[in-house]
């Protein structure tokens, strides 16, 4: 759980701070490209256009960048004239601008792969608020953690030792509550006498676990204890059939 929280707080805080915002960049600058090329092909659909002429057009040019800057990475030039590889005529004259843009994007160190649609400030906030929240619970989870990890118990031929190390002689074990066992490894002592009256907590997946290449420690713990165990043991059993008489059928 912290392993898994902690990096959906980072994942989230990279798009709030600046993922979704980069992203931006890239598909507004992506869609240049095409404007660009839409632009070249009808300026130039009778063979008219020259290289000065375009080149004096496309100096102009600028990204249409949206007018809510806050969606765009701080760093991010405006306004931001066309890039240099759009105002190259002789590049531009084969109208194949998808090879131009992995070109563009090779050079600068951009993510070629272009999102469907651009992201809002709404959606950005999102992702600062989902990354608030997976921190929140990434603490709750190293708290939890921290607090169960040198937890232990333990058993001899005398005892019980306590996740508080306190001893509880077996002869002062009351009841054995198994009932949450087998669906959810959590089985409860009650104890009274010369120890204290109390209840022990045994949490299966906490001490040890249930998996047979670890030869179950959970289970041999439950085992050693009940072993030793004298007291009403409390838990589920499965009711055999009622057997049922058969009619006898009498002759026709």
């Amino acid at each position: 759980m912290l392993l898994m929280f902690g990096t959906f707080t980072v994942l989230f805080y990279i798009d709030g701070s600046t993922g979704y915002r980069k992203k931006n960049e890239v598909f507004y600058l992506h869609r240049s490209f095409q404007m660009a090329n839409e632009e070249f092909s009808k300026m130039n659909s009778d063979g008219s256009l020259t290289a000065d002429a375009w080149q004096r057009y496309a100096a102009k040019r600028t990204v249409a960048f949206p007018e809510d800057r806050s969606v765009l990475p701080a760093s991010t030039q405006l306004p931001m004239p066309w890039p240099a590889i759009l105002q190259d005529f002789e590049r531009m004259k084969p109208l194949q601008w998808n090879i131009l843009w992995r070109e563009y994007t090779r050079e600068r160190g951009l993510d070629a792969t272009v999102a469907e649609e651009p992201h809002d400030a709404q959606k950005i906030r999102e992702q600062w608020i989902v990354a608030v929240i997976c921190a929140v619970l990434t603490g709750a989870a190293a708290f939890f953690l921290l607090r169960t990890i040198n937890r232990s118990i333990s058993v001899d031929a005398e005892a019980v030792t306590t996740q508080q190390g306190k001893r509880v002689p077996y002869a002062d074990l009351k009841t054995l509550d198994l009932r949450k066992w087998d669906t959810k490894g959590l089985a409860f002592i009650d104890h009274d006498g010369a120890s204290g009256k109390g209840r022990i907590r045994i949490d299966g997946l906490t001490y040890g676990g249930f998996k047979a290449e670890n030869d179950k420690p959970a289970e041999r713990l439950l085992q050693q204890i009940r072993a030793h165990f004298s007291g009403e043991i409390i838990e589920y059993t499965s009711a055999a059939p009622a057997e049922t008489k058969a009619e006898d059928s009498a002759p026709a």
